[in-house]
C-alpha cells in the first residue's frame, strides 16, 4: 500500500489532535430522561436526571464539577410535601454506586438473592425502591463517579484540602446541597441525609452544617453501616465490641457449640452482648490483674461464643485482631477467609497459615457485578455518555483526619436543636469493618441524656456491610426506610417543639 506526503501528513495532525485532546468534564448540564416502574404493586412514572452541578470559590469560579442522579416521581404536581432522600456513600472516596442501584434507588444490579454476582451482568427494576415515597438523589464527592476538580484559568487545580478531610467534606457539601435544593424547588420538603459506612460520618457532619451554616433544618438522617462518627472506640470498649460480631459470624459458618448452633440468631446475639458489656468489658479492663481463674474462665467463654479456640484467645492476651479472626475462625475445618464488610462471604488464600486475608472477598465479589452494571446503566439507559472513567473508588489522599472528627456530636447537637429530627441506624449482624455492635454503641453515645430514645432506632439483617445485597434485607431494609420517613415526616405541620 503506498501513502502520498500529503496523506501522511493528513494521518499524523489526526493523531497529534487525538492525543492532544483533553476529556472534558461537564461543569453545568443535565440529561433527563423518563420511565416508570412498579413499586409495590404500584406503577410509579418518573424522570432521571444526570447533572453535574459545580461548587464555586469565593470570586465565584468553578473548582469542582459534582456528578449526581437526581429520580423524581412526575406524577406528584405539589411537592410541597414531598421528601427529598439525599444519598452519600463512603470510603472515603467511594462513589454513590452501591446504594445507588443496589438499595433505595429504581433499577439495582443484577445478583442472586445472597447478593452474589451472576452473569450477564446488568440492571433489573426494583420492586422495592423507595422512589414511591421520597424523590431521591445520589452524590458523588469530589474524585468519585464522574466528579472531578476544576482547572483554573492559570492551569492549576484547586487546593486538595479544600476537599479532602472530615470538615472540609462537610463544608463544600453543604454549599453543594443548598444549591441544589434551590435550583430544584426543594426548600418546602421534608429532608433527608442517607449515608452509608464512612458517609455517615459525612451526613452525621452535614445534619448541624445545613441546620446552622445553610439554615436547612432535616427531618431525618439514616446511618447506614455507621462508623464511630467521631465517638472514641479504643482500648478495652474496643476490644470488647468485636465479641457479639464475632458470634454472629460464628454462627453463620455454623463453628458454634450445639447448644448455641440450635439457636435462631436473633436468640444468640442478646445472650452474648449481654456477656459482652457485664463480664468481658470488666475483665479486659484488669488486664492483666485478672486472677488466673478468672481468665481461665473467661477464655472459656470467649470461646464459647467466638469459635475460636481457646489457644488463639490465650496467644492473644484475649485481644484477638478481627483480621486474625478472618484469617483463623475456618482454618482448621476447610482453610477458607471469611470476608470483612461481610463474613458471609469466602475467600481462598495461597497459604493457610498467615495473620491476615490476603485479599476481601466480598470486596472483590461485589466489584464483579457493580462495575460492568453502572457503566451499562448510565450509558445505555440513562443516555449519559462521556470519555470519564467512572471512578468506583476515586484519588482523595491525603484524607485529613487531624483535625477534630466531632460529626457524632454535631449531630447529637442538631437532634437537640430540631425536635423534628429523627436518626434510624441500619446495620448488618455479619459486617466485620463497621459492626452493629459498634453501631448500636454509636447510638446509645447519641443518647447521652437519655432523651433521644423516640427519635433513635436501630436496625439489624442478616448479612453484612451492605446489607440490601441480600435479597430478603433488600425488602425490609427498604421498608424500614419507607416507614421511617412516614414517621418522622407525621405532624410536623404541627409545630417543630418539645
Amino acid at each position: 500500500m503506498k501513502y502520498t506526503y500529503s496523506t501522511i501528513f493528513v494521518m499524523l495532525v489526526v493523531v497529534f489532535n487525538v492525543r492532544a485532546q483533553k476529556v472534558e468534564v461537564p461543569v453545568d448540564t443535565t440529561v433527563v430522561t423518563s420511565h416508570t416502574t412498579v413499586i409495590k404493586g404500584k406503577t410509579i412514572p418518573y424522570k432521571a436526571t444526570v447533572g453535574f452541578q459545580p461548587v464555586w470559590n469565593e470570586n465565584r469560579m468553578p473548582i469542582v464539577s459534582l456528578s449526581y442522579t437526581y429520580y423524581k416521581r412526575s406524577d406528584i404536581k405539589n411537592d410541597e410535601n414531598r421528601p427529598l432522600l439525599i444519598s452519600f456513600n463512603g470510603g472515603p472516596g467511594s462513589a454513590s454506586v452501591w446504594m445507588h442501584i443496589a438499595y433505595t434507588g429504581p433499577r439495582i444490579l443484577k445478583i442472586d438473592t445472597e447478593g452474589f454476582p451472576v452473569q450477564p451482568y446488568g440492571i433489573k427494576a426494583n420492586p422495592n425502591s423507595v422512589l414511591d415515597v421520597a424523590d431521591i438523589v445520589f452524590v458523588n464527592p469530589v474524585n468519585t463517579g464522574y466528579s472531578r476538580m476544576i482547572e483554573g484559568k492559570d492551569g492549576k487545580m484547586p487546593d486538595k484540602k479544600l476537599f479532602f478531610g472530615v470538615n472540609a467534606d462537610v463544608k463544600y457539601l453543604a454549599d453543594w446541597i443548598n444549591t441544589f435544593v434551590t435550583r430544584n424547588n426543594r426548600w418546602r420538603s421534608p429532608k433527608y441525609l442517607i449515608g452509608e459506612s464512612y458517609g455517615t460520618t459525612r451526613v452525621s457532619g452535614l445534619a448541624l452544617e445545613l441546620q446552622n451554616r445553610q439554615w436547612m433544618y432535616l427531618n431525618g438522617v439514616i446511618l447506614v453501616s455507621p462508623t464511630e462518627i467521631g465517638f472514641k472506640f479504643a482500648g478495652p470498649i474496643e476490644v470488647a465490641n468485636r465479641l457479639p460480631y464475632f458470634a454472629a459470624a460464628a454462627w453463620y459458618h455454623k463453628m458454634l457449640p450445639p447448644e448455641l448452633q440450635n439457636k435462631d440468631l436473633l436468640e444468640v446475639l442478646p445472650e452474648v452482648e449481654n456477656y459482652t458489656i457485664n463480664e468481658l468489658l470488666p475483665a479486659l479492663i484488669k488486664s492483666g490483674y485478672l486472677s488466673a481463674s478468672k481468665k481461665e474462665e473467661v477464655v472459656n467463654k470467649m470461646a464459647y461464643y467466638s469459635g475460636l479456640s481457646k489457644k488463639t484467645i490465650k496467644q492473644h492476651n484475649l485481644e484477638v485482631p478481627k483480621g486474625y479472626f478472618w484469617k483463623d475462625l475456618l482454618r482448621d475445618k476447610d482453610g477458607y477467609t471469611i470476608g470483612r464488610l461481610d463474613s458471609r462471604y469466602k475467600g481462598m488464600d495461597i497459604k493457610e497459615a498467615g495473620e491476615n486475608p490476603d485479599y476481601n472477598s466480598e470486596l472483590t465479589a461485589w466489584l464483579h457485578a457493580f462495575t460492568p452494571a453502572i457503566n451499562y446503566y448510565y450509558t445505555q439507559e440513562l443516555k449519559f455518555k462521556t470519555d470519564l472513567k467512572y471512578n468506583m473508588f476515586g484519588p482523595v489522599s491525603p484524607w485529613d483526619r487531624n483535625k477534630d472528627n466531632n460529626t457524632g456530636e454535631n449531630l447529637r447537637n442538631a437532634m437537640a436543636m430540631n425536635a423534628n429530627l429523627h436518626t434510624m441506624i441500619q446495620s448488618g449482624y455479619y459486617d466485620g469493618a463497621t459492626t452493629y455492635f459498634n453501631a448500636k454503641y454509636v447510638m446509645w453515645q447519641l443518647n447521652a441524656n437519655g432523651k433521644l430514645t423516640d427519635r433513635l432506632s436501630f436496625k439489624g439483617y442478616r448479612s453484612g456491610h451492605m446489607m440490601y445485597l441480600r435479597n430478603e434485607d433488600l425488602i425490609q431494609a427498604n421498608e424500614d426506610i419507607r416507614e421511617f420517613i412516614i414517621k418522622s415526616s407525621a405532624g410536623i405541620n404541627k409545630g417543630s417543639k418539645y
